[in-house]
């Protein structure tokens, strides 16, 4: 499997999208720590294609971030745009 988080890279995370590092609940937040768990599942996918455990929760993480950028699209679209942006999830 991947590595886990490291706690100072959870607190960098938090601090960048959050606005601090105790403000773990904010959409922003939490979608930024789920792009960042899927770009290392998916990098540890490609060396081990059949690591299917690691497969489905790279998936369970997908959707969990896809619903709750729908509901900070629904709810604010400018920080749903700025968001994307940074983080470089949308084409």
């Amino acid at each position: 499997m991947s590595t886990y988080l490291s706690d100072e890279k959870k607190r960098e995370i938090f601090t960048e999208f959050g606005g601090d590092a105790a403000n773990t609940g904010s959409i922003e937040a939490q979608v930024a720590l789920f792009t960042y768990r899927i770009k290392s599942l998916s990098e540890h996918l490609k060396s081990n294609k059949k690591d299917n455990s690691c497969k489905r929760t790279m998936l369970t993480l997908v959707g969990k971030r896809k619903r709750l950028l729908k509901y900070l699209m629904h709810r604010d679209i400018q920080k749903y745009r700025d968001l994307i942006e940074k983080l470089g999830i949308r084409k």
